[in-house]
């Protein structure tokens, strides 16, 4: 008893004493939380974007699920998209570079993910735009479109090779891993996609044959998949197919300017303009446009002015959208706002705004704009009116808009996968120094007539 009421006795004089202590006069300093520096918030956007590859991959295959939505039950969680998963690919090796998880993890992870493509259906060498992760089935993209995607496979096979350059000099495990890179690259038969005519075809279905008749000409998202063509030492496209049908025989070549900017080349669908964001990222996550030339353009004035011309365009905001700024800016292919608020999915750009801004747009844009893409990642993570609503489980979400007071808490792959890529490229040069050491990228960009003064050819 008596130690019970000695207890009681200190916890009073403690309860006392701390009560004392609040009536102080001083004042109490206010907590100041310093604001992140430059390298904190690169590196906070980089390990949130990297969750979508590691935490949030689809759980047998490892590879990338088409999309996540966070506020909703959603079926497609076995939806494997092929694009997506090659930006997941090289997002998991800068991973292993920031040290976001350790490179053992890593090599057991993409061992796993390249054993499931090897063993998935293939159509002459190429996978499919969607792939059932359960069983490595194809998932038809729509009703005519259930076989090969070669562009789809092309943004697979950029992953493909840094995994095979970033490996092979490694330890036994890791040699292995960079030769199932290599063998799966190889086998993909790039020739088959040209019809046997001097341009590329995007599909090829076993019940369709060549229904879809997409040809791939003009300037868009697809200049990688020629140069993968060009570049194969086992299926190999003609280089003619590069210059009349990619290049339409030297029309690609648009002599206006937006904003005082040259466009340099006449993007598909633009009239003159700019398209969506994307188009200056998806082929450029490893191939490296500084000092980049051929006979048609410079390839990193053509990114870059591309990067200014969608800021200029969002500062000067010709619709009069609420929220557009210099630190409020990029449209490119993402979930949207229809008119009667559901959401939906578009190509935004200059002649397709819909008042909604996708944060990957500023974000993959970083080695182009620097500092407009700084100026976005704080007001995407920092700004009071939005931090709360649009930072997400794996960074930023998808799309939002300030005029409307909307954000969608969802995430697709193809936006997710440009961000940690594109933003290491900007910090090290990390994936396009991989890339572009590829013996057999310098020898198909050589073959293209195209030099490089970044990697000396």
């Amino acid at each position: 008893m008596q130690n019970l009421i000695r207890i009681l006795f200190v916890l009073q004089f403690f309860i006392v004493s701390c009560s004392c202590s609040s009536t102080n006069d001083t004042p109490e300093e206010p907590i100041v939380v310093k604001p992140l520096t430059d390298t904190e918030i690169l590196d906070l956007a980089q390990k949130d974007a990297f969750k979508y590859f590691w935490n949030y991959a689809e759980t047998n295959s490892k590879l990338a699920r088409e999309r996540y939505h966070v506020d909703e039950t959603f079926v497609d969680v076995n939806l494997v998209t092929t694009g997506g998963s090659g930006f997941g690919l090289m997002t998991i090796l800068v991973g292993i570079e920031r040290g976001f998880v350790t490179r053992s993890e890593a090599v057991a992870r993409l061992n796993t993910s390249l054993t499931f493509l090897e063993n998935a259906d293939r159509f002459h060498g190429a996978w499919s735009h969607w792939i059932n992760g359960t069983n490595g089935n194809v998932v038809p993209f729509g009703t005519d479109d259930d076989g090969g995607d070669i562009v789809e496979t092309s943004f697979l096979c950029q992953g493909l090779l840094c995994i095979r350059e970033y490996f092979k000099n490694g330890t036994p495990e890791e040699q292995a891993l960079a030769l199932k890179a290599d063998v799966l690259w190889k086998g993909v038969e790039w020739s088959w996609y040209t019809k046997g005519e001097n341009a590329m075809y995007w599909h090829w279905s076993p019940n369709y044959e060549w229904l879809k008749n997409f040809k791939l000409e003009g300037y868009n998202e697809c200049l990688i998949t020629y140069i993968m063509g060009a570049s194969s030492p086992t299926h190999p496209i003609p280089n003619e197919a590069y210059h009349q049908a990619w290049a339409r025989n030297g029309s690609i070549v648009h002599p206006g300017l937006k904003y005082n900017i040259p466009v340099v080349f006449n993007y598909n669908g633009a009239t003159g303009n700019v398209g969506p964001m994307f188009w200056a990222h998806y082929s450029y996550l490893g191939l490296d446009p500084r000092g980049l030339t051929d006979q048609y353009a410079n390839y990193w004035e053509l990114t870059q002015n591309h990067a200014k011309i969608m800021h200029a365009y969002c500062v000067a905001n010709p619709v009069g959208w609420t929220g557009y700024s210099d630190e409020c800016w990029g449209l490119t292919a993402s979930y949207s706002r229809n008119n009667n608020g559901s959401v939906g999915y578009t190509d935004h750009k200059p002649g397709n705004d819909r008042g909604v801004i996708s944060p990957t747009a500023a974000l993959s844009s970083f080695p182009y704009t620097p500092q407009e893409s700084m100026k976005a990642l704080r007001y995407f993570y920092e700004s009071a009116d939005w931090k709360d609503k649009l930072i997400g489980v794996a960074g930023p979400y998808d799309a939002f808009s300030p005029h409307h007071n909307w954000v969608t808490k969802r995430y697709l792959a193809i936006d997710q996968g440009t961000i940690v890529p594109m933003i290491e490229n900007y910090r090290t040069g990390f994936l396009w120094n991989l890339f572009m050491q590829a013996p057999e990228v310098k020898t198909g960009l050589q073959n293209l007539g195209f030099s490089s003064s970044q990697h000396g050819f």
